[in-house]
């Protein structure tokens, strides 16, 4: 196999905020694998929080240039295996790669990766559509450029949380979903949970800072609302530490390691009781459509990044209006990249 890098400069079409931070221009890495003339496609963004700038992901995907070289693709489980034995501190690199290697499997067998899991399209789950904070008439105006989802995500921990939801509610009658990103405090997390419930909330996402294990549990017993882990739940060893902590998961490919894992982890998270979401974060398409493959398996999706982007790096999956579309096209669904 051949490894190719990509990188790219996406400009977002609004800053985007969440509680610890702004993004304008989205920086990736599309990782290319090559193999008998066919190409598969995976996606590395960087991100700060995670310890995963763009030149540490450089250097890790080209440090295995040399190592696929001479390889032959055999089945993505050997590839992970390959992969992580080498990239076991880096599972934003490990994703692209993992990733590729489904695209890649995909297009070699001429069929979409979701039925060569033996998956129905018609069984994927819509996705909601995420506002970013800002001043609450600005945010009034994002729900207004995107009318017509069934749910909207909606990123909090500010001082203005209870406010910010009522004005939204005025807007529409959708669902909400709430993802604070650890912006909650402790002591006020269980009467925020109580006012969000009061206006047609769904659950809330990530309320305090992971290391609040146990205020994180005695929430877990109070909260008006489940809770979804996000920033408490990276990778495979994490699903059993949100048990009695939280009512479900939210898996990133970037933040586990890939599709690979992602399945690991849907698989362990029903053993434990656990509610499954596949979420994203400021991804191309290359990104989202490997997402979208799982979709038929879990219970909740937000899939949005390429549409928050004023500029894509490729096409691919498409979500009108929340309903995934998962193509019958081999691979991912990925066309091509721009």
């Amino acid at each position: 196999m051949e490894l190719l890098l990509h990188e790219y400069e996406l400009p977002l079409k609004h800053p985007f905020a969440i509680s610890r931070g702004t993004v304008t221009v989205q920086r990736t890495l599309i990782a290319e694998l090559q193999q008998d003339g066919v190409s598969g496609y995976g996606e590395a963004i960087a991100n700060n929080y995670y310890n995963s700038p763009m030149d540490s992901m450089r250097t890790g995907l080209e440090s295995m240039q040399s190592v696929l070289e001479g390889e032959m693709f055999r089945d993505t489980d050997s590839f992970w295996e390959l992969c992580a034995g080498h990239l076991a501190d880096a599972p934003f690199v490990l994703s692209a790669l993992d990733c590729a290697a489904h695209d890649l499997w995909g297009r070699l067998e001429g069929a979409p990766v979701h039925r060569l899991w033996g998956l129905d399209p018609a069984d994927a789950t819509p996705s909601s559509f995420t506002i970013g904070i800002a001043e609450v008439d600005k945010m009034v105006a994002k729900l207004a450029e995107m009318p017509g989802w069934p749910v909207y995500k909606i990123k909090l921990g500010t001082m203005h949380d209870v406010e910010i939801i009522q004005t939204l509610r005025e807007q529409t009658d959708a669902v909400f979903r709430i993802d604070a990103n650890c912006g909650w405090a402790t002591g006020e997390a269980t009467a925020l949970s109580a006012e969000m419930a009061r206006h047609g909330v769904e659950f809330i996402e990530q309320p305090l800072l992971p290391d609040a294990r146990e205020a994180q549990a005695q929430l877990y017993r109070d909260s008006a609302l489940p809770l979804i882990a996000d920033e408490n739940c990276v990778g495979e060893a994490d699903v059993p530490r949100c048990v009695d902590h939280f009512h479900g998961i939210n898996i990133k490919l970037c933040k586990c390691g890939g599709l690979t894992p992602a399945r690991r982890m849907i698989a362990a998270a029903r053993d434990h009781g656990l509610k499954v979401m596949v979420g994203c974060m400021a991804e191309s398409s290359v990104g989202i459509s490997a997402g979208a493959q799982l979709t038929p398996l879990i219970d909740y999706a937000d899939l949005d990044g390429a549409l928050l982007l004023a500029e894509d790096a490729a096409d691919g999956i498409q979500i009108e209006n929340g309903q995934v579309r998962l193509l019958n096209e081999p691979g991912l669904g990925i066309r091509s990249l721009r």
